[in-house]
């Protein structure tokens, strides 16, 4: 074998610095985008309980708030997609489409994918405490 060159190690050792920087960096970004999409959970967690006790307290519904909802509930499975967060991802996936369509599923598939507001926000709490510890 011949003999490396104290130039060429050099080189080597400033390209694994540098990818391992960029590595994690990488995890960092990762680390915050997780974080935003899963406190966006729980922010939208909230603001759809309000509108359901909106909708209890007054009777009526509005379908600008529901449309709102659907998109939320959507784009936030699509942030968890992107981050594999995947069993979460899903059940926002179904709770946008929930909020698009109501009659999209049935009450027993709604009761079984265990998407009530506060599972939701127990599940995004978990993941946050593990991301954070």
């Amino acid at each position: 074998m011949d003999n490396i060159s104290a130039e060429l190690l050099w080189g080597i050792f400033k390209n694994v610095r540098s990818w391992l920087a960029n590595l994690n960096r990488a995890g960092n970004d990762r680390k915050r985008e997780s974080i935003i999409a899963l406190r966006g959970i729980i922010t939208a967690s909230r603001e759809t309980a309000v509108y359901i006790r909106q909708v209890k307290a007054y009777g009526k519904q509005d379908y600008a708030t529901e449309n709102h909802l659907s998109l939320l509930w959507t784009e936030l499975g699509f942030a968890l997609e992107d981050l594999k967060i995947n069993k979460l991802a899903k059940k926002c996936q179904i709770k946008g489409k929930h909020w698009s369509n109501p009659d999209h599923y049935d009450q027993d598939f709604i009761e079984k994918a265990d998407v009530s507001l506060d599972r939701m926000e127990q599940l995004a709490r978990e993941i946050l405490h593990h991301i954070n510890h």
